[in-house]
C-alpha cells in the first residue's frame, strides 16, 4: 500500500506540475509531465482530461478525443470529459472543420513531396484559418516560408505559434534560424548597396548616389523618348504575356484547388460518419451495460422481496412476487435459494390463493374469484378435484363473459365426465349454445 500511495502522490505531483505549466501557456511542457503523470496512473482522469485540453488547444482534436473518450471509460460518472464530448459531437459543422483541416494538411505535405511549394502555402494557409491553434501548421508553414527566402514571414508566423505554446522546442529552434538567415539577408542587401553606391578613381573611392546621371537636356529628352519606347515594348512583350500567363496559372491553380475539394469531400464524410459511428457504438455498449446491471439488481430485489414476505408468513405476495424472479440472472448461492423458496412457495401458495378465491366467490366476489382461480388453474389446473375449473367458470357466467365460461365448462366436462358437475356443466353450455343465433 505504501508503494501504490507513492505512485498515486508522483502522478499527483505531476498532473500539478502540467497544471501550472498549462497555465503560462507552456503547453510542449504541459503535454509530457502529464503523460509522465498518466504512465504512473493511467486512470488520473484529471491528468487525462487536461491533456485532452491542451491537444484540443495546439489543434490536435483527434488526439484529444480519444483522451476525453478513455477518461469517460474510465470514470463515467461525473466526468467533465463527458461534456467536451457532447459539445464536440452536437456541432457537426465544427467536426467537419476538423476533418476537413486534416485532410488539407496531409495534403500540403504531399504538396511538399511533389515540390509543390506555392500550392502547399495555400493550403496551409486555408488549414490555419480553420483551425488556428494548429502549432505544427505554422512550423510547416514557416519552413516553406524559409525555404523561399521570405524570412520575414517566417518569423511573423512563427510569433504567432509562440503565442499559443510559448515553449515549444521545435518552434523555437526554427525561430531562431528564421532570425540567423534574415540578418544574414540584411547585410547581403546593405552591402551590395554599399558597392554599388561607390567607385575607385586612382588612390581615391569616390561615392555617389545610385540614381546619379549625368544627362544634359537633349538627353534627357532622348531618355523620355527612348524610356517610352521601352515602356511600351515592355508592355506589350513582357507585362501582358505575364497578365496572361497569371490569369492561366490562377485558373489552373483554382481549377486543382476545386477538384482536390470535391475528390476529397466523400472520403471526409465516410471518415466523419465512421467516427460519429464508433462513438455512438461506445455509448450503446455502455447503455446496454447499465439496462443488464439494472436488470439484475431488480431480479435480486424481487427475490429479496419473496423471501421475506414468506418469512412473514404472506404466502400470496411470496407467490405472486417469486413468478417474476428470472433465475437465469442469479448467481449460485443466490439460485439455490430461489429454487429452495420456489419449492415451499408453490406448496403453499396454490392453497392459499384457492382458499381466498373460493372465499370470493361464496361471497358472490366474482371478479375477485376469477383472479385468483386463474392462477390456481394455471399451476394445476385439476386442483381440488375440478373444483378450481367449476368455480372459475361459474365466476366467468357471473359476470357475463359467457366465451371463457364456455371455455372452462367444456373442460369440466372433458376432466370429470359423469360427476354432477359436469352434467351442471354440459346444461349451461347447452343453454349458452341455444342462446347464440344461428350462423
Amino acid at each position: 500500500m505504501d508503494s501504490y500511495s507513492k505512485i498515486i502522490n508522483i502522478s499527483n505531483a505531476l498532473y500539478n506540475d502540467g497544471l501550472e505549466k498549462a497555465k503560462v501557456r507552456d503547453l510542449s511542457g504541459a503535454i509530457q509531465s502529464l503523460k509522465k503523470s498518466l504512465r504512473f496512473n493511467k486512470a488520473n482522469t484529471q491528468a487525462r482530461n487536461l491533456l485532452g485540453l491542451i491537444y484540443y488547444e495546439t489543434g490536435e482534436v483527434v488526439d484529444a478525443l480519444s483522451e476525453w473518450v478513455l477518461s469517460r471509460s474510465l470514470n463515467p460518472d461525473h466526468n467533465p470529459a463527458e461534456k467536451y464530448l457532447e459539445e464536440i459531437q452536437s456541432n457537426r459543422s465544427q467536426l467537419n472543420a476538423v476533418n476537413q483541416t486534416i485532410k488539407k494538411y496531409n495534403q500540403a505535405l504531399v504538396y511538399c513531396q511533389q515540390d509543390s511549394k506555392d500550392l502547399a502555402i495555400i493550403q496551409l494557409k486555408k488549414v490555419l484559418s480553420m483551425n488556428p491553434g494548429l502549432v505544427k501548421g505554422y512550423q510547416l508553414l514557416a519552413l516553406l516560408y524559409m525555404e523561399e527566402k521570405q524570412y520575414s514571414q517566417a518569423r511573423k508566423v512563427l510569433r504567432e505559434a509562440v503565442e499559443i505554446d510559448t515553449n515549444n522546442i521545435t518552434t523555437l529552434r526554427y525561430l531562431r534560424e528564421a532570425d540567423r538567415l534574415l540578418q544574414e539577408d540584411s547585410g547581403a542587401r546593405k552591402e551590395k548597396k554599399e558597392k554599388a553606391a561607390s567607385y575607385q578613381s586612382g588612390n581615391e573611392t569616390i561615392i555617389q548616389p545610385t540614381n546619379y546621371k549625368d544627362n544634359s537636356a537633349i538627353m534627357t529628352i532622348l531618355n523620355l523618348i527612348i524610356g517610352v519606347g521601352i515602356g511600351v515594348m515592355i508592355t506589350w512583350f513582357l507585362v501582358i504575356p505575364g497578365i496572361r500567363q497569371n490569369a492561366v496559372s490562377d485558373a489552373k491553380r483554382a481549377e486543382l484547388e476545386a477538384n482536390d475539394s470535391l475528390a476529397t469531400r466523400n472520403q471526409e464524410v465516410k471518415s466523419l460518419e465512421s467516427q460519429i459511428d464508433a462513438l455512438n457504438k461506445k455509448l450503446k455498449d455502455q447503455e446496454k451495460d447499465t439496462e443488464d446491471t439494472q436488470k439484475t439488481i431488480n431480479n435480486y430485489e424481487q427475490l429479496i422481496v419473496a423471501y421475506d414476505a414468506f418469512a412473514q408468513q404472506n404466502v400470496q405476495l411470496a407467490g405472486d412476487t417469486i413468478v417474476n424472479v428470472d433465475p437465469e440472472l442469479l448467481g449460485g448461492q443466490a439460485k439455490v435459494i430461489y429454487e429452495s423458496l420456489n419449492t415451499q412457495v408453490n406448496e403453499q401458495y396454490i392453497i392459499a390463493v384457492y382458499a381466498q378465491a373460493e372465499a370470493d366467490y361464496n361471497g358472490n366476489r366474482f371478479p375477485e374469484a376469477i383472479t385468483g382461480l386463474e392462477k390456481v388453474v394455471q399451476v394445476e389446473e385439476d386442483y381440488n378435484d375440478g373444483y378450481a375449473i367449476y368455480y372459475l367458470a361459474q365466476s366467468y357466467r357471473q359476470t357475463g363473459d359467457m366465451a371463457n365460461a364456455q371455455k372452462y365448462y367444456q373442460r369440466m366436462v372433458e376432466l370429470h365426465p359423469g360427476t354432477s358437475r359436469a352434467r351442471r356443466s354440459q346444461q349451461y353450455l347447452d343453454e349458452m349454445a341455444a342462446q347464440q343465433p344461428p350462423q
